[in-house]
């Protein structure tokens, strides 16, 4: 399919109405989601980190633009890539990065505010500069550009910087806003209300359901790592068990192999 058209889709998707774009961690979720029906998907940073058998945010910007690649080939869905900070250090920085990860294939791509070398959140004349940059070279190559707070992921709950900050992502141009972390449904409703660009929210476990968010106005609903670490976490279940007992468990939620063929044979790479 024509990147142009799956990137207009992707545009289209944000103006009204909610959707779920989950988050696969390799080319088996990746193909396994797409076969689910879903009518977009994302990169996830920790997901992606966790398949290399890393740590969060110490995956390069030439792994990533790999990643992006392939996941790309293996779907005909728009790919929003969770680039961190756009990799502002690297050759090129931030502009540089959202023309790569363009060249790619993605149809959309997120910059965060949270520095990990500083362990801080960046101050916001820094972080509106940087989404000022992204931005505009996201206009010139026809991504939607996903601006996000970090705040509430990083233990600073102050919902008025929150806003305020993705107002000026928003007015700065980005197209999207997000701040994962957060859980109230009244705090969500200001960031919907008070920021000018759709919202994207992250579903966590005893937060607001999808139609909840849905009828806060929320457009986008995605899941971060949840889906990575899931997985992970039925694989060190089940290997601890055969380590316990020499058994695996008959009641786990095995993929039947008629399924994962039928995901895997759908487009090949």
């Amino acid at each position: 399919m024509d990147i142009d058209h799956i990137r207009a889709r992707f545009r289209t998707l944000h103006l009204h109405g909610t959707f779920i774009m989950p988050n696969p961690h390799d080319l088996g979720s990746c193909r396994l989601l797409t076969s689910l029906g879903f009518e977009a998907l994302a990169t996830t940073s920790g997901g992606l980190a966790a398949s290399l058998g890393r740590q969060d945010m110490t995956v390069s910007r030439h792994e990533l633009v790999d990643h992006v690649r392939a996941l790309c080939r293996a779907t005909d869905l728009p790919v929003n890539v969770d680039a961190e900070r756009c990799f502002p250090d690297s050759p090129g920085g931030v502009a540089e990065t959202v023309e790569l990860l363009a060249e790619a294939g993605a149809a959309g791509c997120s910059i965060e505010d949270w520095n990990p070398d500083a362990q801080a959140i960046e101050p916001a004349t820094v972080a509106v500069d940087r989404v000022a940059v992204a931005a505009d070279a996201a206009d010139r190559v026809g991504l939607t550009l996903t601006a996000r707070a970090e705040n509430h992921l990083r233990g600073k709950d102050d919902l008025d910087d929150t806003v305020t900050r993705l107002a000026a992502y928003a007015a700065a141009g980005a197209h999207v806003v997000y701040a994962p972390g957060l859980k109230e449904l009244s705090a969500i409703g200001r960031v919907v209300e008070e920021t000018s660009a759709p919202a994207n929210v992250l579903l966590v476990p005893g937060g607001p359901s999808a139609p909840q968010l849905a009828a806060a106005g929320v457009r986008r609903i995605s899941v971060g790592s949840s889906l990575a670490r899931i997985a992970y976490g039925a694989l060190v279940e089940a290997a601890e068990r055969l380590q316990d007992t020499g058994s695996l468990p008959p009641d786990a939620p095995y993929l039947s192999r008629a399924r994962a063929d039928g995901a895997f044979a759908a487009r090949q790479a």
